[in-house]
Order: structure tokens, then C-alpha cells, then sequence
């Protein structure tokens, strides 16, 4: 295992304006993306585990646990509830409800209210390691945006792990992400997966 310091979401790893593994560039300042062990020269840093780490503006997918009057509890794949409120929607959530939302704000008791709901109708539920996400989304959509297109499908990627996929040839989706999520730290993926899309899930 590469030795370094324990880093957690948001703090400072290095210096620079182009993040790597796990990590993101903002205002000069390379930052972890996880909970894990910083290679402050690479700027990249090794996640200690998988389960997401809920932050402020990120887009999640959520499944409808609990429902009240005053809203309903959303399950987004990490150790806190988050919370819908009835008066910020329109939409009537039941029970089981698939939604995707954003995070608009997280507490100091670690209570995540979600803002902007939608209901995801139909389609089906891909769950990877939220720190393979990145990977999925690629620089400026990249790979995201290739994976729509070689597949007709609507695809929509929760920063907890969680991928919706509805529509076109879906099945080729899922075997593509999966193969992002075991091969991400391989180089040349993107031409990898541009053969196994073209190839209909012949190559790789």
C-alpha cells in the first residue's frame, strides 16, 4: 500500500490546478475527493473505502424509505438519511420510489436535506463504488456522454454509486460501466470502451 497521510473530503493534499485519482483542483489547491491516503507530489490519493461521503451540490439517487407528512426519508447509499420536504415538491413520493436530487444542505448532526426531486420511473438500478464515479462521469462528461450515445440509453450517474439506465440497449450500458468500474485505473480506457461499445460488447 502507497504510504502517506490520512485525507479526508475537502482537504488540501498539494498544490496545483489539475487534480488526479480521488482528487479535484479548486483555486490552485489539489483536494481529496475521499476518505484516504494522499500522495501529496502525485496529487492523487488511494480510497481507504468505498462508501460514500455525502458533500453539498452533489447529484444523488436515492430510493424512498420512510414517508410522513412533512416528507420522506431517502436512502442514498451512506451512513445518514437524507430528507425530502413535502412543501419544497410537488410530487407525491410513495414508498420504494426511485428519485434523483441534489444535496442542498448538510447540518453539523449530519441530517441532508435534498432539494430539486424527481421521480425515476422504470428503468434499473447500477450500483458501483462511489469513488469509481469520476471514472464513469470522464473529464467534461466525456465518458459519460460516450456511453449514451453507444448505447441509446438514458443514463443518469448518482455521486453515491448509484446509475440509472433506462431504454436503448441497456444490458450493453451495464456490462460498460462494470467494466469502467474494474478497469479505472488502467490507462487508455476511453479506447477501450469506444472498441467494447463499437464491437457491441464483443471486445474487452
Amino acid at each position: 500500500m502507497m504510504g502517506g497521510k490520512i485525507v479526508v473530503p475537502g482537504e488540501i493534499i498539494a498544490e496545483g490546478s489539475k487534480g488526479s485519482t480521488n482528487s479535484y483542483a479548486e483555486n490552485g489547491e489539489v483536494r481529496s475527493e475521499v476518505v484516504g491516503l494522499a500522495d501529496e507530489k502525485g496529487g492523487r490519493v488511494i480510497a481507504l473505502n468505498g462508501q460514500y461521503v455525502p458533500r453539498e451540490a452533489d447529484w444523488v439517487i436515492g430510493v424512498v424509505d420512510d414517508v410522513r407528512y412533512a416528507g420522506c426519508n431517502v436512502e442514498i447509499k451512506s451512513a445518514y438519511k437524507a430528507f425530502i420536504l413535502t412543501k419544497l415538491t410537488r410530487i407525491e413520493f410513495r414508498m420504494g420510489d426511485v428519485v434523483g436530487a441534489k444535496i442542498e444542505r448538510i447540518d453539523e448532526a449530519k441530517n441532508i436535506d435534498l432539494a430539486e426531486p424527481r421521480r425515476l420511473a422504470g428503468g434499473e438500478i447500477l450500483e458501483i463504488s462511489a469513488v469509481k464515479v469520476p471514472r464513469v462521469i470522464g473529464k467534461a462528461n466525456s465518458m459519460i456522454n460516450l456511453l449514451i450515445k453507444g448505447t441509446g440509453s438514458e443514463i443518469l450517474v448518482g455521486r453515491n454509486g448509484r446509475i440509472w439506465i433506462k431504454g436503448g440497449n441497456s444490458a450493453l450500458a451495464v456490462r460498460a460501466i462494470l467494466m469502467i468500474e474494474r478497469e479505472s485505473h488502467k490507462s487508455g480506457l476511453t479506447d477501450r470502451i469506444t472498441d467494447f461499445l463499437q464491437s457491441g460488447g464483443q471486445s474487452g
